[in-house]
This record gives C-alpha cells, structure tokens and sequence, in this order.
C-alpha cells in the first residue's frame, strides 16, 4: 500500500500545479477587467475617455452632466475623469485612455498650450480625439479630428456690442473693470479679445482694470473687492462667466452700491443663476454659451470611430438676454 501511494505522488503534484495555473490565470482575466487592459474587450460598446476641466462652475456642472446623461442614452460606456482645472492631470488621463485603447478621447482643455506631445501619442495609437469647449492651438490640426463648442470671440464681441449701444449717449469716460476667466484658457483669451474689439468703437469706453477670477464665484467676489478699493469709479463690469459676476454682486453690494444700476454688469453663459440675477435687474446682459454639448459629442464620437469625415469646427447655436427676456426663458430654463 504504501508504494501505491508513493507512485500516486506525482499525479497529484501534476493535478496541483494544473488547478493552480487555472486559478492565476482565472485572477488576471479578471484583473484586466478592472484595471483596463483593452477598453472595448468583452462589449461592442464604443469606449469614450473624456477628461473634463473640472467643476469650477456651474456651467460646467451642466456640462458635466450633459455628457454623462447622453454618454447612457447612446449606449456609449463613459470613462470620465476630472482635472480639477490642473493640466497635468488632463495629459495623465489622456496617457491613461490611449493605454486602455479606448475608441475615442474627447477633452475640454484647460489651457490652450502644451498639447501636442499627448496628443501625438492618441495619434500614434490610432485613437482619434475630440476637442469640446474649448480649442488648442496646435499648428498641426490633423492631431484632433474637430472642435465642438462656442465662438468666445462672438461671445466677447456681442457682449461689447451690447455695451456701446447702451452707453452711446455717454459724453465722459466710462469706466470698465474686467473679470477675466482662467490664464491662458481659450475663452478667457476670446472673450477678452471679441469684447476690446467691439468697445474700440467708442473711445469713451475704457478698461480701468483686468484680472483673472479663475471662472469661479470665490475667485469674482475677492478681485472684484480688490477692483473697487482701488478704482473709486466703476460704471461697467465685464465678468467672463456668470459664476464670478454672482461673486462680484456680492463685492458691489457690500460696498454699499446697486449691481445693474450702480454698475452695469454684463457676463457669459446664461446659467439659471445668472439669468435669475439678469430677472432680477442685477445683472444688464448676458451672452449664452450653451453647456448642453453631450449629444452632439456622442454623434461626432460616433462618427469618427466609424471613419466618418466631419467638419473640422461645429459651433453650438446661442443667443443673448436682456432682462425680459430672462424672465421669458427661465420657467424652461435646462441648466
């Protein structure tokens, strides 16, 4: 008996070793599922990395939200990721999404420069990308395959437009303070650009004061006190963004001043609470830019993935507002 059991010896070393390459290989099938081997591996869904700006607004929350909500009625799977505003951590994403072979990369930029390494990479790879919101400025434009979003210099320029029409009977200099948005992003650089050129029609217009508020209403609020304590004039606020006009009402109101009578405030976007703030007379105009990009970014995604030629920029269609009309919009108001 005992010579049985020791010619059985090596079977069951044998069996052993079997069940154990079974069982590691069964634990890293799994582990690529969770770590992200091959995106699209198991599922005919198209892979979508999307790196987002971060959330610095509401606009963008809107933005957000539009994305993730047409991302699940297209059938797409989504993999998101937030910047917090931080260029290294959108070309980290960017790495990420070419190393788990997603179908397509789409991203929001949060400044203009420094792009063309990763995305040399994503074309090196064969995935195609898509800028939306905002653009880079890559000399070499078949390193993305279109730009989805708004003309900021029409925004800045409508906004300007608005302005000298109101102050046309003006016989002094009208002062203007500037809230401008992130250094070096896109909208920031076009609205600032679209609004000069359209104010240059009335050399009573002039631009006491310019800085940036980072697009956020914290960021409004603290350059606004610092514009009013050092200008004791101020007729016009330009804000890039409504979140830093709400801040700066906040400023303008602890200063003991009227916001939309004491200083004329005009800002960009058309979220609710601006257009609430616009209803209420304390804003004077609003330039849209619409955040509802989600649908026509999975159209396009679509549409690349498969080969499709597309334009290389598609604008979205936005319009202005007025107080009155504020209050015509806001019952329905999405975002």
């Amino acid at each position: 008996m005992r010579k049985m059991r020791t010619s059985l010896r090596p079977w069951r070393a044998a069996a052993t070793a079997l069940a154990t390459v079974l069982l590691v290989g069964s634990v890293a099938a799994c582990g690529n599922s969770d770590t992200g081997g091959d995106a699209g591996s198991g599922s005919d869904k198209l892979v979508l990395g999307f790196s987002q700006v971060g959330a610095e607004s509401g606009w963008r929350t809107a933005n957000t939200t539009s994305i993730k909500e047409a991302a699940a009625e297209a059938g797409i799977e989504l993999k998101f990721d937030d910047a917090q505003q931080k260029q290294e951590n959108q070309i980290k994403a960017i790495r990420n999404y070419i190393q788990q072979k997603v179908d397509v990369i789409a991203f929001s930029p949060v400044v203009e420069s420094g792009w063309d390494t990763v995305l040399k990479e994503a074309k090196d790879a064969g995935i195609p990308v898509i800028l939306t919101d905002r653009a880079v400025d890559s000399a070499d434009k078949s390193l993305y395959k279109t730009f989805l979003g708004s003309d900021f210099v029409k925004e800045g320029r409508l906004s300007g437009e608005w302005l000298v029409e109101n102050k046309k009977s003006a016989t002094g200099p009208v002062n203007i303070v500037e809230l401008q948005g992130t250094t070096g992003s896109a909208p920031a650089n076009d609205r600032k650009k679209g609004f000069a050129e359209a104010i240059a029609a009335n050399p009573n217009l002039k631009i006491v004061a310019s800085q940036s508020g980072d697009f956020t209403r914290a960021g409004g609020k603290q350059v606004m006190e610092q514009f009013l304590r050092a200008n004791p004039k101020i007729d016009v606020l330009f804000a890039h963004n409504d979140d830093m006009g709400l801040g700066a009402l906040e400023a303008i109101t602890a200063a003991g001043k009227t916001p939309g009578k004491d200083i004329t405030i005009i800002t960009i976007d058309a979220v609710k609470d601006g257009m609430q703030a616009l209803a209420d007379g304390k804003f004077n105009f609003i330039a849209e830019c619409s955040p509802l990009l989600g649908p026509q970014l999975m159209d396009l995604a679509k549409k690349v993935h498969a080969g499709e030629e597309v334009p290389p920029r598609i604008e979205t269609e936005e319009t202005t507002f007025t107080p009155e009309q504020a209050k015509e919009a806001l019952p329905n108001r999405k975002y």
